[in-house]
């Protein structure tokens, strides 16, 4: 099915450029933006930069996109070192990918499987999740209090988008 969001301030060209790039269409209207899932998720390469390029926070978003993509997708980051913290965690989740420099590559796509996740920071908390998600069985993301500082009520949205995720305590 198709994902309708509302449209936040902000650059989101690039991002919306990348995610054609990968298969998926888009229907933007003056408020609201519908993404229609791709058929075939293609690989996708990415550079982090300063604005009006790509936003290095959507890294480890992307990131947790390409997993599903086929092919081999590269995400260089050019603006922060230790942007890359999430990718031992999804590797726990059974990612292919590899680390050179300020350069990953994704391998994809890959077999996920849930597992016991940290979350490092607010990006990384919700590349797990959207991981999780896919993933075979249920993935456990610990440390979510980084990503309530970025996301309100983010169950509630995804599972109205058809998720089946819950908050537990610790």
């Amino acid at each position: 099915g198709a994902a309708r969001v509302e449209l936040q301030r902000g650059n989101t060209d690039l991002a919306i450029a990348k995610l054609e790039q990968m298969g998926c269409t888009f229907e933007i209207g003056k408020d609201t933006m519908t993404i229609h899932p791709a058929q075939t998720l293609r690989h996708v390469d990415i550079i982090t930069q300063e604005y009006p390029a790509f936003p290095t926070d959507m890294q480890a978003q992307f990131m947790a996109l390409a997993l599903r993509a086929k092919g081999a997708s590269t995400i260089e980051e050019r603006l922060f070192e230790n942007r890359f913290m999430h990718v031992s965690e999804l590797q726990r989740l059974g990612a292919e990918i590899k680390l050179s420099g300020h350069t990953a590559t994704v391998i994809g796509p890959c077999e996920l499987a849930g597992a016991d996740v940290m979350a490092t920071d607010l990006r990384a908390s919700s590349a797990l999740v959207l991981a999780g998600m896919a993933a075979e069985g249920t993935t456990n993301v610990h440390r979510i209090y980084h990503l309530d500082r970025g996301y309100e009520n983010l169950e509630q949205k995804l599972r109205a988008l058809g998720a089946t995720i819950d908050r537990l305590k610790e």
